[in-house]
């Protein structure tokens, strides 16, 4: 049974399953429909605790072990050749060779070369940003989006509908 406001954070925390943490909101929350907490500084006194790990505007528990992310949150990547240059990073300009296909029937719906942009900047669709991490100059790489990293529920008509898993052959040209 937990008896202190942070053990009552901890089981609040733990309770959430987000592979990211549990943002305040969802602990107070948690707090005030499980145990009727709503000593706000208690509980922001709790949320300092060298027991707990925060990163950005989410908390976990320190030594559990990890949550792996849904499945419609994670890019599929296969390296088909690994490059000899740089690494790709967040923030850096990058250039890519690219064909995109549908899953369910392998219609190419895009293609290029020499598509520019900034990694990590959102200039992309989200399976690109976190696909690309990582690949070295002269590389190519397998990417298979599932539609929450890609077009979503809306799709992008009339070429990509709604809900589609996108799959991408792309190439690390350069890092500019």
């Amino acid at each position: 049974m937990a008896k202190t406001v942070l053990d009552k954070v901890i089981v609040a925390i733990r309770a959430v399953q987000d592979h990211k943490g549990a943002s305040r909101q969802a602990i107070v929350k948690y707090l005030k429909s499980e145990f009727q907490c709503e000593n706000g500084v208690a509980i922001k006194k709790a949320l300092k605790s060298d027991k707990l790990v925060q990163t950005g505007q989410s908390f976990r528990v320190k030594g559990d072990a990890p949550i792996a992310p849904p499945a419609d949150e994670v890019v599929g990547t296969e390296d088909v050749t690994v490059g000899d240059g740089a690494v790709a990073q967040k923030g850096d300009d990058v250039a890519m060779s690219y064909v995109g296909t549908l899953e369910t029937d392998g219609s190419r719906f895009d293609a290029g070369t020499n598509f520019r942009f900034t990694l990590g900047a959102g200039d992309v669709i989200k399976g690109w940003d976190r696909g690309i991490v990582g690949m070295r100059v002269g590389g190519r790489r397998k990417l298979v989006v599932p539609s929450k990293l890609g077009y979503g529920k809306k799709g992008s008509a009339p070429e990509i509908p709604p809900n589609a898993t996108l799959l991408f052959d792309v190439t690390l040209e350069r890092i500019l």
